[in-house]
């Protein structure tokens, strides 16, 4: 039977995320009944998952008042209904009438319906006192883990700007193959100055302009400043370590990169094949780990989008606040370590490596590198110039890195947030 209500089917992302600990992104992927949704009730249902991944903290906040013990055991799903109706009276502005009947509703097809007149309860005693969304939103939907690391880096301020952004559905970002001027009309979309094209988000992508043509492909505009800080890649060998999805893989190649796309998933590099033939570009494919893969030539440069937490993608990816924890950031800094140590057998002297990661946590950036230098690798810094990142000069730290912050460009609908370091090979 196919899900049709879309709350039913937040509903279902919802406890992916919460109970089974799924990614949004891969919940979305396997819950197959979607497909007999309309595209306005799909559209809804995304829209009330993320509604209520971004705000957590704050409707739970709302909703404890009102419970007489907390929700446990085969209960505790019952909490993401109650907060998709929050979510609807809150922050959507449903009619309250509405909000209320349609949960309530979703109670019964979830399984959940002896806990309908909870729900009903809970939901009309909220549209009686007419609940406010709450004064900082930034910091009390920030774990408090994050918080930390983010106020010990960047400073109280820059942490909450950071945590406010974080709250915005981003806009839609689209790196095109050639002269992306010649788009902005077509594609409605601003350009901005680092040449990514970025429209509102919304409607099927599949339906824009030049999609079928493989003229662009979806690309955060922090995501496609690392392959850009590579340099000409025309007729140079690169290697695109854990290249999976590919945009970066994209824009080397239709730069004229001779690109070896590296990445241990055969599934992510099955998309990655996918996306390569809509955009009518080549490159080679290995599937395999890269801290044990064995170049067949040196490289001109090397691009290591390292693996990391993706804290720096949570505008997008809200889900990632409540999956990721402080030991997985200290777990991958040692896989991001060795990644690095293979990359000096595989450049040749004077080979550019670009290090990135969108996380937003220094263990995975900055000291990384710090690290890798200091501990005798055969790199220097090549520092990033201004000239190189128009509209985004302050992003380049002291030392002649990147930094970006999903704060950047928040009049236009903010970034994701890197950290990117270039290095040559010694």
């Amino acid at each position: 039977m196919k899900i049709r209500d879309p709350r039913v089917a937040a509903y279902e992302l919802l406890s992916a995320t919460f109970q089974k600990h799924r990614r949004f992104d891969e919940a979305l992927a396997a819950l197959n009944n979607l497909s007999g949704m309309e595209p306005r009730d799909r559209a809804l249902a995304r829209l009330l998952t993320m509604t209520v991944l971004r705000r957590t903290s704050e409707i739970d906040a709302m909703i404890a008042p009102l419970l007489r013990k907390r929700l446990r055991g085969r209960a505790a799903p019952v909490q993401n209904l109650l907060r998709i109706g929050v979510a609807q009276l809150v922050f959507l502005e449903t009619p309250p009438h509405a909000a209320v009947a349609t949960t309530v509703t979703a109670a019964s097809a979830t399984g959940n319906r002896a806990y309908k007149g909870l729900i009903n309860a809970v939901l009309r005693r909220m549209t009686r006192e007419d609940t406010k969304p709450a004064e900082n939103p930034g910091r009390l939907n920030t774990p408090d883990w994050l918080w930390k690391s983010w106020t010990q880096a960047y400073g109280d301020e820059i942490a909450n700007a950071i945590a406010t952004a974080h709250l915005q559905e981003p806009p839609l970002d689209i790196t095109v193959k050639l002269e992306p001027k010649d788009w902005v009309e077509s594609l409605d979309a601003t350009l901005l100055p680092t040449g990514t094209l970025r429209r509102t988000l919304g409607g099927d992508i599949r339906a824009l302009p030049g999609f079928d043509e493989g003229a662009w492909w979806i690309q955060d505009a922090a995501a496609a400043l690392p392959a850009r800080l590579i340099g000409d890649p025309s007729g140079k060998t690169i290697f695109d370590l854990c290249a999976a999805p590919g945009g970066k893989t994209a824009q080397l190649a239709a730069a004229g990169g001779n690109v070896i796309a590296v990445d241990e998933s055969a599934s992510r590099l099955e998309r990655l094949a996918e996306n390569l033939e809509r955009l009518g570009l080549s490159a080679q494919l290995v599937d395999a780990d890269a801290t044990k893969w064995t170049p067949p030539q040196k490289a001109d440069a090397v691009l290591l989008d390292a693996p990391c937490t993706a804290t720096g993608t949570i505008r997008r990816h809200p889900d990632i606040a409540h999956l990721k924890s402080p030991d997985e950031s200290q777990r991958l800094a040692i896989l991001q370590t060795e990644l690095l140590n293979r990359t000096a057998e595989m450049l040749q002297a004077g080979g550019v490596l670009v290090y990135a990661t969108c996380s937003l946590q220094p263990e995975e950036g900055p000291e990384r590198i710090e690290a890798f230098l200091s501990d005798g690798a055969p790199f220097s810094r090549h520092p990033v110039e201004p000239g190189e990142l128009p509209g985004l000069e302050s992003a380049i730290t002291a030392a002649g890195d990147v930094r970006t912050l999903p704060s950047h460009w928040s009049e236009q609908g903010g970034i994701d947030g890197f950290y990117i370091a270039r290095l040559r090979r010694n």
